[in-house]
């Protein structure tokens, strides 16, 4: 990464300080979380905090200092974070809250939340933290404003771990969905803007299903990647005919519902990308339902759509997403899942350029100012110094 140049913004960054941090009571509070987040801005290669302090400070405390704030200094990062979010809010015009997680690799077993888990992505079992991310996203920009962090059993039901990594008393195993969900009612509460669709690809460590029904108890317009074998049932209105095929009205693979025969919900559309790179999708749509047994026998089911994207270009797989927004075009689903691409592009910047990576203390609360210090330093740059160069954004799956 570049060093960034300050001195390009019309905000400062001990205006940017006041305004997110300004709720921290104690001046050398404010003090070292501007110290660290301009570490984080011009630092080159690894953020220790030795090297962050070395950057701003000729003091040879200084890097003690640091370290005492970020991991034991007991100040709340949820205020920081709800004003982080109305900061970029007030400065972009975001179309979506899109959920991410990142993988964060560790080689000790003592930090906070360290567990061993298979990734995907690399197809190996990796000693990680797990965070679920959510972001403010545009078509060009996806700003981190909130985090939580996966607690594997091993950690909560272990009372001397639990204690020695602060881990507050109330805090209890919340899965991946459940963290997605505590994550969207944070940003609905503190938002200005209203509620926005959520957008997720979690297919890979979350339970699609509980995450669905979740987003529409609760009332949230969502678009989420669901899984292949996840079992639909043909929705939408019901003719005769279809009433009397059997075929329609028993669960079946979502990657198996387009191919069901006299299924009139069904038809083939052509989205083009909003990002500006060449080419159009063909999507196929249809109207279904989860098959659960309903409560109250005189409340319709839920009907959502799901759609398979399948990109003109190139040989990549189709991806099957379900939104509960069945009006919605076309065109203006596609275009919501292409932002999913947007947050992940932030975590892989995040990860090689502000230091997501390297935090080195083992606290609960330590992890958490990081990341509201880590998200910071990204919305200021990302937002506030308007770099030139535009974020690499990874090829759509």
């Amino acid at each position: 990464m570049a060093t960034r140049d300050l001195t390009r913004s019309q905000v400062s960054v001990s205006m940017f300080i006041e305004r997110v941090f300004g709720h921290l009571p104690r001046t050398d509070q404010r003090y070292w979380a501007q110290a660290y987040l301009s570490g984080l801005l011009s630092t080159e290669g690894k953020k220790s905090v030795r090297r962050l302090a070395a950057a701003v400070s000729d003091s040879p405390t200084a890097s003690q200092s640091m370290h005492q704030f970020v991991n034991a200094s007991p100040w709340d990062w949820a205020p920081a974070r709800a004003e982080l979010m109305r900061w970029t809010e007030e400065r972009l015009a975001p179309k979506a809250w899109t959920l991410d997680v990142a993988v964060m690799r560790k080689r000790g077993e003592h930090s906070c939340g360290v567990h061993r888990r298979f990734v995907p992505s690399t197809g190996r079992s990796v000693n990680c933290q797990l965070g679920v991310g959510a972001f403010l996203t545009t078509e060009t920009e996806a700003v981190p404003v909130d985090w939580g962090l996966l607690l594997p059993g091993s950690w909560l039901n272990d009372e001397q771990r639990r204690a020695r990594a602060r881990i507050p008393a109330d805090i209890t195993t919340r899965a991946v969905d459940h963290h997605a969900l505590d994550l969207v009612d944070s940003l609905s509460a503190g938002s200005s803007l209203g509620d926005l669709p959520v957008v997720a690809d979690l297919t890979a460590y979350a339970g699609a299903g509980a995450l669905v029904r979740g987003l529409s108890r609760n009332g949230r317009g969502f678009v989420l990647a669901v899984p292949g074998r996840m079992p639909v049932v043909a929705g939408g209105p019901v003719t005769s005919r279809a009433s009397m095929n059997t075929d329609l009205q028993a669960p079946v693979e979502a990657q198996r519902f387009f191919e069901l025969k006299h299924n009139s919900q069904i038809r083939l559309d052509t989205a083009t990308a909003r990002d500006g790179r060449a080419g159009q999708a063909s999507v196929v749509t249809g109207l279904v339902r989860l098959p659960e047994a309903r409560v109250n026998r005189q409340a319709p089911h839920r009907t959502y759509r799901l759609f398979a994207v399948r990109h003109s270009a190139g040989r990549r797989s189709t991806q099957l997403w379900l939104t509960n927004m069945v009006h919605r075009r076309t065109d203006d689903l596609f275009a919501l899942t292409q932002l999913r691409r947007r947050a992940r592009a932030a975590v892989q910047s995040l990860e090689h350029d502000y230091g997501l990576l390297d935090f080195e203390g083992r606290s609960y609360p330590g992890w958490h100012h990081h990341m509201t210090l880590v998200s910071a330093a990204y919305a200021y740059s990302r937002v506030e110094l308007a770099q030139t160069e535009p974020l690499r954004v990874p090829q759509a799956v």
